[in-house]
């Protein structure tokens, strides 16, 4: 019988590459909890490499989190947030977090596990990593009532790539010589990475006007709003695009609905890797579906129904977003949340009460900002 000859490596003197290795696997909070066993292990995971690494671990791992913005039903009405495993038959709770203050701040968006919290105004902005523990709040801005009056701000929050930095794009409709077919809107831009606001060209933004209550969407490196416009006396409706790389505005046109004029109230959500357009009238609800990212001429129109479809007591309220097998998630009359199958049109309850701003998007839990003083 060969002897076995057992090798103990005391964990100390492991290579980085075989710790990053390990640590990556192991759940967020035993991951913060190692940086407290020793500075060399603090050091590493605390660094910008290791945080970027484990952030492409936790979006190849396929782990599918939705996170919805709720309410509680107690008395207070407290805001809170939730992530749901959406590989789960019974669409289980994963994890809930509070929200961080007690003014009404809202989630804006989500990008790598950041929450981009703002004020009902839109002037006061936090960034947010539930995960761990992170609140930075943002400076403060260019444009304010003090320095340009009135005016309307749309946010978009987002990610390139490229640099790995963050953005917060600020888009401000000037309401004191508002003229909708010639005025281009105020844009300024945050970056995580330097921390300050900075403005961009006038000339480079669009001439148009956004619906400050509208969502932002973030897909494929680039922020979407519906805007509109005048144009040879007509409202000229569309989908403003500001790409974070180029940081450069484009247009892509909302679907053809035909004999319909003015203006086309609506939002933008995130289908896999596309655009959906939710069109709700006052006895309706229009979904279209952009086949391919770019392409006009493959956006379709997938459900068109009353918003009584599922019962007068039932009614739909509004489309919240999608689920990543392409069901859409709807809000009725109550707060009831179901997902709806756009194919074959079956419904599951997924047993949970929405409110007033409530948000869907997809979430990934990462590290971001532990690396932040």
């Amino acid at each position: 019988m060969s002897d076995i000859i057992k090798i103990i490596i005391p964990w100390g003197s492991l290579p980085d590459e075989i710790l990053t290795n390990i640590f990556v696997f192991l759940p967020i909070k035993s991951i913060i909890i190692c940086t407290s066993v020793s500075k060399a292990w603090k050091s590493l995971i605390k660094n910008s490499t290791f945080i970027s690494t484990h952030l492409h671990h936790s979006l190849s791992k396929n782990q599918n989190l939705l996170f919805i913005g709720l309410c509680s039903e107690s008395e207070n009405q407290k805001e809170f947030y939730a992530l749901h495993n959406e590989d789960d038959a019974y669409f289980t709770q994963h994890a809930r977090f509070d929200y961080p203050y007690n003014r009404k701040y809202s989630v804006v968006g989500t990008c790598n596990g950041l929450l981009l919290l703002s004020d009902d105004t839109n002037i006061s902005f936090c960034l947010r990593n539930p995960c761990v523990g992170k609140l930075p709040k943002l400076p403060s801005h260019n444009i304010t009532y003090a320095t340009h009056g009135r005016f309307g701000a749309s946010i978009g929050f987002g990610f390139y790539p490229k640099t790995k930095d963050y953005k917060v794009v600020r888009v401000v409709t000037l309401l004191g010589n508002f003229d909708v077919g010639n005025t281009r809107p105020q844009v300024e831009i945050y970056t995580l990475s330097t921390g300050q606001w900075r403005m961009l060209r006038t000339d480079l933004a669009t001439i148009c006007a956004l619906i400050r209550t509208n969502p932002q969407t973030f897909i494929n490196g680039a922020l979407h709003w519906v805007a509109f416009r005048f144009s040879d006396n007509n409202i000229h409706n569309f989908v403003l695009v500001f790409d974070l790389g180029e940081e450069v505005f484009h247009e892509i046109l909302l679907p053809d609905f035909r004999g319909h004029r003015g203006l086309i109230s609506g939002t933008i959500s995130v289908y896999r890797n596309s655009i959906a357009f939710f069109q709700k009238g006052n006895d309706f609800l229009h979904i279209s579906l952009m086949k391919e990212y770019g392409v006009v001429s493959s956006w379709a129109q997938v459900f068109s129904s009353p918003l009584d479809f599922f019962g007068a007591s039932d009614s739909i309220q509004r489309a919240l977003g999608f689920r990543r097998n392409g069901e859409v998630i709807l809000k009725l009359d109550g707060g009831r949340l179901i997902s709806l199958d756009l194919e074959t049109r079956e419904i599951k309850d997924l047993r949970i009460m929405g409110y007033k701003k409530t948000i869907v998007d997809y979430y990934v839990e990462s590290l971001v900002l532990l690396d932040q003083q």
